[in-house]
């Protein structure tokens, strides 16, 4: 229908006209649109009264009706009257015109209009200005909506509505998802309407109409959802430590969810249909959280569903195990809360209430011994557990069996057991582990402990290990053997009595001392034997005994004293002898004065002897079995020499008594004469004795006297001077008086007579003056010196005695090298002894026992030194080295009647020696029957430079004595001379012996006396003996010694004289002279020291 827009001309009837009656009409001329206001008369408008004749009326449109409406239109429809186009609307007072010459049916709408008005609408068809009768109708406008339509609250069922009153209409109509439900009005400005009995968690559509005559406004629609239900089946599923995890069926997969944790609300989205699982992070360990779940809905929630969910608390800081046994292990945990704890073992478990915090202790018994165990602790608070820490422990393995000791000896003892189970062991000996055992193979574990302390208790414990774990232990006691003892000492011996001592290594030790057999009481360290024999051998056995065990024996053989009462000595000017019952093998008779060697005892059976004494000497006899047993001793002096008077007058009242001094020691001299005894000491060799009778002949007597000892008595005669006739006549009487007692002597005592006969002329120059003696007097000068038993050896020996004695010794008796000395009587003298190389001037550091000895050539020839002691070896060597020396002459045994002579001071076996710095090889050694030569290869290890060294080893010279024949000692003389000449150096040569003075002495003499007598064709002994004890003492240390050199240079004389050619080129010749040899062997046995 369209609305009439054009231009025209129109009449418009009056609202009061009526058909039928007279009408006044105004003309209104419309024209684009624009309206020219009627006229009338009598009004405000113009008008003109036109006056017509009726016409017939056109016919009322048909099928008028109002088709619909809205707040301010209503739309009304016509069927067209035919040949009519022009239509009119009246209503309220408004015409409208509406022209629609095509349309059969028109369509139209009024606008403008108020809303929910009632309107009665006039429908007139109009032609030539001529109106129908018109039809009406009553139509109305719609209503207005509702304002603030909206939905208030929602429930799981229901939807509250709310909006504001419309004024003028009769009722509400509601259609709820389609369905109409009419609201009544209400006063209310605001109203409130529920709709109830609807499905939760929907989404429902809901129009509100207002209705006014039947006629709805256009409608406010909205679309409002009920509350959903709650989630079902909330609830927490799990937790750990920061989360809890929480679950929930979803009904829907529209709905979202809101979680609200201790008030903080967390927005879940959609979740698909069925079960819901959600982590809620973050959390604090062992606290309860309150959780509320909604349900949303387009932003609406449910009610919500309350839970209340704990998260699982931290597990323990510590968990372990701190001790077990068999049946039991003690576990340990630290914890800051007061939780409750679950121990969970081989799927059960133990519940424990709240404990205090910090150390908690927990033994969990009646378990199976050596078994592994794996233990879970969890910490609990409310219903939730810790993830739990998880300890693997094991129990004590049971003790094994039969555990003890099978056999013992001195350090170790052998302990058995049967192993359980195939477990390890560990092994406590005294205290300390001692060993560990794997399992072992077999059922019956032996082991032996060693490196055990001899006789002594010790504990043992054996543990059974598995794993960690440690059994009880199984303790045993058991004890070792008693060592034998190191050393049993004799400590005195008696001619009836023997006392034993001993260290005993343990106090709780006892001993079994037995003697021969037989037992002993004792103590602890010591025993004493007694009723026993003298000079008896006995077998001492000391057996160490301990908790029922018994060392081996510690034996130590010993002989009694012998009975001093026994000894019968038979005292000589000359010799000792005896007859001794009693056990000894050696004796020696050592004189007082140290200057004359000790002489060893002649043994026969029980017979001693001791021969070659010193007449007047006092010796200390001591008899020794075997070493070093000293079985007897006795001080005896040998009867003093025999003196012979002479006795000159001096006037008439006085005589002199004189004597001439003989080889021996006295004390005094004792005469008798006129009654008188008279002392004399020995420095006096003359007495005068006065107030005698004039022409008078006295018989006088003289003894000399070596303590209480005194000589053979010696009787003289002494005459005063006699005055005249009467002394002639004394004197003639005297004379034969005297030739009488003379030819008494000569035929009682010839061998007196013989031994006092004056020197030769020889002797006694030789006694006074040192000089050289020809080649060709040297056999008359070794005759001269030979007779009366050796005699002119004898003085002149005597005459060396004191040679050099007086010189400085100071470093040799320095308490510190004190321990460097063999000898308490062979000194070095400072001026010319060797000298070691040492950082500074130390008389200690640089001193070695050794002199510098004059030679043929210079006086520095050769080097004397003692035979090495063992801490003087590495020193020995360094002075071989610094003193660059090229051979050793060593003219003694190591070891010698039973004594160490010499310390070995080469290696054996081919092994290098070590010395300190220096290293010493033997590259050879040749032996032969008298001697034996090596050669060392040398190495100073610091500077490794090697230097050989020959070594001359003369084996057939006794200590103290002399070789049996002089060629085998000229024959090793010639050997070391031959390598001297050969070699062409200045370095000296070093001898040695033991003391380094008596066979050291005779071979360096020896070497320098046979180059001087092959170059000089003479010979000084006396003065080259002299000049080597200058610089050592006691070179050529005994008579014996001193005549066997003579006899070697009269032997090399003989030998020269009948052999042409070179002396050296024939030291292997075999030197001939038995007088010589029969002689010498004779001086031996008389002048031995």
């Amino acid at each position: 229908m369209k609305q009439a827009t054009k231009t025209r001309t129109s009449t418009t009837m009056a609202p009061t006209a009526h058909i039928g009656t007279a009408k006044q009409f105004y003309l209104q001329v419309v024209s684009d649109g624009t309206t020219t206001s009627p006229t009338s008369t009598g009004s405000s408008l113009t008008t003109t009264s036109l006056m017509t004749t009726p016409k017939p009326k056109p016919p009322d449109p048909t099928n008028f009706k109002s088709v619909g409406q809205n707040e301010s239109s209503i739309s009304l429809e016509w069927s067209k009257v035919e040949d009519i186009s022009t239509y009119r609307l009246e209503y309220e007072g408004n015409v409208r015109d509406v022209s629609e010459p095509d349309d059969t049916t028109i369509s139209y709408t009024l606008t403008g209009l108020s809303s929910g008005n009632r309107y009665n609408i006039t429908l007139f068809s109009v032609r030539d200005g001529d109106q129908s009768n018109g039809i009406s109708i009553i139509a109305v406008t719609a209503p207005t909506d509702t304002e603030l339509f909206t939905n208030q609250t929602q429930n799981e069922t229901s939807i509250t509505l709310t909006w504001k009153r419309v004024e003028n209409i009769s009722n509400y109509i509601l259609f709820i998802n389609g369905k109409e439900k009419n609201i009544p009005q209400e006063s209310k400005e605001y109203i409130a309407h529920v709709v109830e009995d609807l499905t939760s968690g929907t989404r429902h559509e809901f129009s509100l109409f207002t209705v006014f005559v039947n006629v709805h406004s256009r409608g406010n629609n909205i679309t409002a959802v009920t509350a959903p239900t709650n989630a079902e089946k909330f609830t927490h599923l799990n937790q750990t430590e920061t989360s809890i995890t929480l679950t929930w069926i979803s009904e829907k997969d529209i709905f979202n969810y809101i979680l609200q944790t201790n008030g903080k609300e967390e927005s879940i989205p959609e979740q698909s249909t069925g079960s819901v699982n959600h982590v809620v992070p973050n959390l604090t360990p062992g606290t309860r959280y309150q959780f509320r779940l909604f349900t949303v809905f387009d932003g609406v929630r449910s009610t919500g569903d309350d839970i209340i969910a704990v998260t699982a608390p931290n597990n323990v800081e510590t968990f372990d195990h701190i001790n077990q046994n068999e049946t039991s292990i003690t576990l340990n945990w630290t914890t800051k809360n007061d939780f409750n704890y679950t121990l969970e073992l081989d799927g059960k478990q133990e519940n424990f209430t709240q404990q205090s915090t910090g150390s908690i202790k927990h033994v969990v018994r009646n378990l199976i011994n050596g078994t592994e165990y794996e233990f879970k602790l969890f910490t609990v608070f409310d219903y939730a557990r810790s993830s739990g820490k998880t300890l693997t422990a094991v129990t004590a393995p049971a003790n094994a069996a039969d555990f003890m000791n099978k056999t013992q000896s001195e350090n170790s003892i052998t302990l058995t057991w049967t192993p359980v189970n195939k477990f390890n062991y560990t092994l406590i000996v005294n205290g300390k582990e001692k060993e560990n055992f794997t399992q072992p193979s077999s059922d019956l574990k032996e082991y032996v402990v060693g490196d055990l302390t001899s006789g002594t208790e010790h504990e043992f414990r054996l543990f059974t290990v598995f794993k960690y774990a440690r059994s009880s232990g199984e303790d045993i006691t058991a004890v070792t053997v008693p060592s034998k003892l190191n050393s049993v000492k004799v400590t005195e011996r008696t001619e009836n009595s023997i006392i034993i001592q001993w260290i005993s290594p343990n106090e709780k030790w006892s001993y079994e001392v037995q003697i021969n057999g037989s037992d002993v009481a004792s103590s602890s360290t010591s025993a004493t034997v007694t009723d026993l024999l003298p000079g008896t051998k006995y077998v001492l056995s000391v057996i160490s005994q301990f908790s029922g065990f018994s060392s081996a024996a510690s034996e130590t053989i010993t002989v009694t004293k012998i009975n001093s009462t026994a000894a019968k000595w038979e005292v000589t000017n000359s010799s000792i002898t005896a007859t001794i019952q009693g056990l000894f093998s050696r004796g020696t008779a050592v004189p007082k004065s140290q200057i004359r060697e000790s002489v060893n005892a002649q043994i026969s059976g029980t017979n001693v002897s001791f021969s070659g004494l010193i007449p007047g000497e006092t010796y200390d006899i001591s008899l020794f079995y075997e070493i070093d047993l000293l079985q007897y001793t006795d001080s005896l002096t040998l009867i003093p020499p025999t003196l012979s008077p002479q006795c000159k007058h001096r006037g008439g009242y006085s005589v002199r008594v004189f004597w001439e001094e003989v080889p021996g020691v006295w004390t005094s001299v004792k005469i008798n004469i006129a009654g008188n005894d008279l002392t004399v000491q020995k420095s006096e060799t003359e007495l005068q004795i006065d107030q005698l009778q004039p022409a008078k002949t006295y018989k006088g007597s003289l003894v000399s006297m070596s303590g209480s000892r005194q000589s053979e008595r010696v009787e003289f005669y002494c005459s005063t001077d006699p005055a005249g006739v009467i002394a002639g006549s004394v004197i003639g009487v005297l004379c034969f008086f005297v030739l009488v007692v003379l030819v008494l002597i000569f035929l009682k005592k010839p061998e007196l007579i013989r031994r006092k006969k004056p020197f030769t002329d020889g002797s006694k120059q030789i006694s006074t003056k040192e000089t050289n003696i020809s080649s060709t007097k040297f056999p008359d000068h070794f005759h001269q010196m030979s007779l009366d038993e050796n005699r002119g050896f004898g003085q002149e020996y005597e005459d060396l005695s004191p040679v050099g004695r007086d010189q400085a010794r100071r470093a040799a008796l320095l308490p510190d090298n004190a321990p460097k000395n063999r000898f308490t009587n062979v000194y070095p003298y400072d001026w010319c002894r060797v000298k070691l190389n040492s950082s500074g001037p130390s008389e200690t550091l640089n001193y070695i026992n050794a002199s510098y000895l004059p030679g043929y050539k210079n006086n520095r020839e050769y080097i004397a030194t003692q035979g090495p002691l063992p801490g003087t070896v590495k020193d020995f060597w360094r002075m071989i080295w610094e003193q660059k020396v090229k051979r050793i002459a060593m003219v003694t045994n190591c070891v010698e009647g039973g004594r160490t002579k010499c310390e070995r001071y080469w290696p054996e076996n081919g092994n290098p020696g070590i010395y300190g710095e220096i290293s010493v090889t033997v590259r050879t050694e040749k032996k032969e029957t008298n001697w034996t030569l090596r050669d060392f290869i040398v190495k100073n290890m610091k500077t490794s430079e090697e230097r050989t060294v020959k070594h001359f080893h003369f084996t057939a010279w006794p200590d103290h004595g002399v070789p049996e024949s002089t060629d085998v000692l000229i024959q090793f003389r010639g050997l070391i001379r031959q390598h001297i000449d050969s070699d062409g150096s200045n370095a000296p040569t070093v001898v040695h012996c033991s003391a380094g003075v008596g066979r050291t002495g005779t071979l360096i003499a020896l070497d320098v006396l046979l180059q001087q007598l092959d170059k000089e064709k003479a010979v000084g002994v006396k003065y080259f003996v002299k000049k080597m004890r200058f610089s050592r003492p006691y070179m050529v240390q005994t008579e014996s010694q001193y005549v066997f050199l003579h006899q070697c240079i009269m032997d090399s004389l003989m030998f020269n004289t009948n052999n042409d050619d070179n002396f050296y080129e024939n030291v292997g010749a075999v030197y001939v002279n038995a007088t010589a040899l029969r002689e010498l062997s004779q001086a031996q046995d008389n002048h031995k020291n």
